[in-house]
């Protein structure tokens, strides 16, 4: 087997079993297993089960830092492409949960921070930013833009972006656990972005 097919399937086997049970609880014999190959040829790619664990977030990182609207955006440059009325933000957020929930990466590289957040220190700062820290800036900077363009009246953003982001964090959350309740989620989400604008549109 080619050197970086091999390589490329350690790193998924071992994203797989680190989203299910926790880097902790995987050993290198469980990758090694997963892959089909022994011990020693795993080590032939990463020197340690940590090493594995870095080449994933670094990948996992430049993944979202490519595709996410939250660690892209920088609404001084583009303003131009704001979600103006109910119907663009539904569709841009909806948008977006579905990119989280259903690309492979994403959504494994989620769920591994929600098992290792409580044991890994690091793990912990990553899983603040991405779905914390990323989040409520970049809906407090779209609401900001909103204050400024007319659309929404004069209020504190940040707590007006808190309204509209983090119940939508919590419904994510909900899908990751009970996949089945997506449809039933994503209808939540639109009824959840309409009655915000309906509240606070000029």
């Amino acid at each position: 087997m080619e050197r970086g097919n091999t390589k490329k399937e350690i790193l998924e086997a071992a994203l797989e079993l680190f989203s299910v049970q926790g880097f902790e609880a995987t050993s290198i014999s469980q990758i090694a297993g997963a892959v089909g190959i022994r011990k020693a040829s795993l080590y032939s790619h990463f020197e340690s089960k940590q090493a594995i664990l870095d080449e994933l977030v670094k990948e996992v990182l430049e993944q979202y830092e490519t595709h996410s609207i939250f660690a892209k955006t920088d609404w001084g440059k583009d303003s131009d492409n704001l979600p103006m009325t109910p119907d663009d933000s539904v569709q841009m957020i909806k948008g977006q949960i579905r990119y989280i929930l259903h690309d492979p990466h994403i959504s494994k590289a989620r769920k591994m921070l929600v098992i290792e957040q409580f044991q890994n220190p690091e793990l912990a700062k990553l899983q603040t930013k991405q779905n914390y820290s990323d989040v409520l800036e970049y809906f407090t900077g779209l609401i900001n833009c909103l204050i400024q363009k007319g659309v929404l009246p004069e209020d504190d953003p940040e707590i007006m972006a808190a309204q509209l982001c983090l119940p939508i964090s919590v419904w994510i959350n909900l899908c990751d656990r009970e996949p089945e309740r997506e449809q039933e989620v994503m209808e939540l989400v639109e009824k959840h972005i309409r009655q915000f604008f309906k509240r606070y549109q000029r």
